[in-house]
């Protein structure tokens, strides 16, 4: 480190948003983050809403949005990337396309058909899961990681085994092991001074937004960091995190307290006059947008947008820390790299490629 990872995304919020009207913002920021463009227009609209209240009209049901959003970008990662990333047959292009035709029947990516959550619940029993949706999240919630260890190994065996459950038990064998710390996890949405200060931060350190760092260190944000989900959960380590997102996608699909809409924290808040941050928790992690208007409250004097990415990613963050311990440019190499970009999920493609020197070989993500 910092040679293991280097990343080519610029500041594109600040540099655009500078000067324009305060209406046309949520729908840049839509249009610039367009992977998950509603939970950027949302978190843009509230914080011009924290900003300026009763300037535009406030963003309506945000946490319905949210849960659509994420529950989609979810759908279509395990769908598309994991077949891609973390298969073994040799034919990932042929993996990737038999799956495609599956998600072709997935009511989320269908219009509103009225009863879409149960339609998906009952989709995902049929197609990844085998089991009743509430059934899985519950042995989920007792076990974790060690029951989606028994459930991919049952479900993934035999020539009639489901694909996710298949292709699982095969990723499991690039697993390295090593776990997240937990104490590293990024919960400042916890705390309004914690947030005021990470607004503070955004706005007097302009290089902040693209290498972020907290609490004298790097952070690492995901399904696994959410302000619901219990702090003293399984030690998880890159297969694990597989499962979180899984047990996300199950959790958003039922009903129930703590489930549903219910799950996914968001909120908003001014940081001084004609100022306002606003955060939203999304399908990679915790996204902040902050605003400075100016005095008419007519255009955009700063935006900062704070994503996912940028905290899982740092030069010197968690990914960079474990690419750099890759035993060189071997296949075995390659599998447990393939593997932590699917848990951590860029949002972006990445190329991975090798560097001699006289020392040692190093990967590069």
């Amino acid at each position: 480190m910092p040679h293991s990872l280097s990343s080519t995304r610029q500041d594109w919020a600040a540099r655009l948003g500078e000067g324009r009207l305060v209406e046309t913002l949520p729908g840049l920021m839509a249009s610039v983050f367009n992977l998950c463009s509603q939970a950027h227009r949302l978190c843009s609209s509230l914080a011009i809403e924290a900003a300026a209240p009763g300037l535009l009209a406030a963003p309506q049901q945000v946490a319905e949005r949210l849960r659509l959003e994420t529950a989609q970008e979810h759908v279509r990662r395990i769908g598309l990337d994991w077949p891609r990333l973390l298969g073994v047959t040799g034919d990932q292009d042929q993996d990737v396309m038999a799956s495609a035709v599956v998600l072709r029947g997935c009511p989320l990516l269908a219009p509103n058909t009225g009863k879409r959550w149960a339609d998906t619940a009952r989709w995902l029993h049929q197609t990844w899961l085998g089991m009743p949706a509430s059934d899985w999240l519950t042995a989920w919630a007792v076990d974790g990681v060690d029951w989606l260890r028994t459930w991919s190994a049952q479900h993934g065996s035999g020539v009639h085994g489901l694909g996710l459950a298949t292709l699982l038990r095969d990723a499991r064998g690039a697993d390295s092991g090593e776990v997240l710390d937990p104490g590293a996890a990024l919960r400042v949405h916890a705390a309004p001074e914690q947030m005021r200060l990470l607004g503070s931060t955004l706005v007097s350190t302009p290089l902040f937004a693209l290498q972020p760092q907290w609490g004298g260190g790097c952070a690492h944000t995901g399904s696994w960091a959410r302000l619901n989900a219990p702090e003293e959960a399984t030690p998880l380590t890159p297969w694990a995190q597989l499962g979180c997102r899984l047990a996300e996608l199950v959790r958003l699909c039922l009903p129930g307290e703590g489930q549903g809409a219910g799950w996914l924290a968001w909120g908003a808040l001014a940081t001084g006059s004609n100022q306002g941050l606003a955060w939203v928790e999304m399908a990679r992690g915790l996204l902040v947008h902050h605003v400075v208007l100016d005095g008419a409250c007519a255009r955009v004097v700063a935006c900062r947008v704070l994503a996912p990415t940028e905290w899982n990613f740092h030069p010197i963050g968690v990914v960079a820390q474990r690419v750099s311990r890759l035993d060189g440019y071997t296949p075995d190499a390659l599998r447990q790299l393939r593997l932590l970009m699917a848990a951590f999920d860029p949002c972006v493609p990445f190329e991975c490629g090798a560097q001699l020197d006289a020392r040692r070989e190093t990967v590069h993500a």
